[in-house]
């Protein structure tokens, strides 16, 4: 669990980009966002791309069109802080579909501020994290799949029990020093060519 001096210093290393048109609230949100120690930056209407080192943004809601700001948004990941004038199911639904990691209202004031901040970008990382998490599991489940597919080619081909196709497909790993998929995919590459070519890949076809 972060520290309080260590969830100062992620908000130190924060580069924030603030979409809202540089009025008094506009002002008051970064004054105090500068104060916090974090770099910011500033533009009104919303860019056609943010800027690559930005990893929060606090978005003024109102006049923006939600498809071009969730588009350019999700390709960076990175944390959203809508800012809201009234609760209208507009504004609300907007929110919903931004999938906002936090929410602050006009007139802005500081109060408030830095808890919608640093429960932004705690929710972003988790996210991030979780994506991560999910993106390996998917990948560990592709890769059995696929060692599985090729222990059963190699059993059609040369013969072999469901224990020594296995075996040999991990000793082929091994020995080449590559992951057991990789030899997979290779095995299963040569049983479809053989197969679009009608070739015979019955073990007892196999050249010896």
């Amino acid at each position: 669990m972060a520290g309080p001096s260590r969830i100062v210093q992620d908000l130190r290393r924060a580069r924030v980009l603030v979409v809202h048109p540089r009025d008094e609230d506009g002002n008051v949100l970064i004054a105090h966002l500068k104060r916090l120690g974090c770099e910011v930056r500033a533009t009104w209407p919303l860019p056609p791309s943010l800027p690559p080192d930005i990893d929060t943004v606090f978005l003024h809601i109102e006049d923006v069109h939600v498809e071009h700001a969730l588009e350019i948004i999700d390709l960076q990941q990175t944390a959203i802080i809508a800012i809201v004038t009234y609760e209208s199911p507009t504004a609300l639904q907007a929110i919903i579909d931004l999938n906002a990691h936090g929410v602050i209202s006009k007139p802005l004031r500081p109060l408030g501020i830095l808890t919608q901040f640093v429960l932004a970008r705690y929710r972003q990382s988790y996210e991030k994290r979780l994506a991560g998490k999910v993106q390996k599991l998917e990948e560990t489940l592709k890769s059995r799949r696929l060692v599985e597919k090729a222990v059963s080619a190699l059993r059609v081909m040369n013969g072999l029990d469901e224990e020594a196709a296995y075996k040999l497909l991990r000793d082929q790993a091994t020995s080449k020093r590559v992951p057991m998929a990789t030899i997979a995919e290779s095995i299963i590459a040569a049983q479809d060519t053989m197969k679009s070519l009608g070739l015979s890949i019955g073990a007892k076809n196999s050249l010896k």
